[in-house]
């Protein structure tokens, strides 16, 4: 395993991204942040808190049904310990999305009665979206805005490129394309998202990050592994050596002999991300 490589991926300036969430924050109501359950933490900005202030937010743990059960249990309860509301989710499949619009609402009632006081009772609640990508945030508001996809006038003030979607009861969603952006200053960040997909495959050594895979997963959830590959008795095998007992025991051969690690690598990374390996949680 080359202890020095580390993964570089930075698609955003991050001094655009800063001034675009703060030049929108005017114009929403609350933040909704889209993360990955199977890494919470490192899925998403940790600039965030300071950017947002104290502008209400609710976090969606997308993915739900990939990740550790208990881990998600626990990181609700550590972020509703912060005065943050977050829901577990599944954005392709919609489960739990149906608690979302209920969470506005409860999130947002002060808000909601500061607008009956003033006339304004029917005054829609906006809520801006955002999410680094793979965290599922164009399939949370394709899910919320239906079929039709009902969108809405810009409003003054706003980026132009900027979207809102109505989603009904009064709210709408603002989609701002590339509005958030990881920041990477824990190479381990890095690598747990190349571990779901975040970061193209094509510019990784794809056997490196499944060697770093199965350091974790040979930590953590060494009985998934030997579930999965039928594999006994791998505790003090280096990973490298661990890939090749996997490729060995899918009978991935190359000539003379050797073990095709490469297939074995890519096999191993889409297993873990289609869940095929059960329900993991990396932070």
């Amino acid at each position: 395993m080359n202890d020095n490589m580390t993964v570089q991926w930075f698609p955003g300036h991050m001094a655009k991204t800063r001034r675009l969430i703060k030049e929108n924050l005017t114009a929403v109501d609350a933040v909704c942040e889209l993360v990955d359950a199977r890494i919470p933490e490192s899925s998403r900005n940790p600039e965030l808190d300071e950017i947002i202030g104290s502008k209400p937010r609710i976090v969606l743990l997308n993915k739900c049904d990939l990740a550790d059960e208990n881990a998600t249990a626990r990181k609700i309860k550590e972020l509703s310990a912060k005065g943050i509301t977050a829901l577990p989710v599944d954005c392709r499949s919609g489960k739990g999305l149906d608690k979302f619009q209920p969470a506005v609402r409860e999130v947002l009632k002060d808000k909601i009665q500061a607008n009956i006081d003033r006339g304004m009772a029917g005054k829609h609640l906006r809520i801006m979206v955002v999410g680094i990508p793979n965290t599922g945030k164009s399939s949370f508001i394709n899910r919320m805005a239906g079929k039709n996809r009902a969108e809405v006038a810009d409003k003054p003030g706003v980026t132009r490129s900027n979207r809102w979607f109505f989603i009904g009861s009064g709210i709408e969603l603002l989609d701002t394309p590339g509005v958030l952006w990881p920041k990477f200053e824990d190479p381990e960040v890095g690598f747990k998202l190349a571990f779901i997909g975040s970061v193209k495959d094509q510019i990784l050594d794809i056997q490196e990050i499944a060697v770093r895979l199965l350091v974790v997963l040979q930590k953590n959830y060494a009985d998934r592994l030997r579930e999965r590959y039928k594999i006994e008795d791998f505790e003090e095998l280096e990973p490298y050596e661990l890939l090749e007992l996997i490729a060995q025991k899918r009978g991935m051969l190359l000539r003379k002999g050797e073990y095709d690690t490469e297939r074995a690598a890519v096999m191993l990374l889409d297993e873990y991300r289609s869940g095929k390996l059960g329900r993991i949680t990396l932070d």
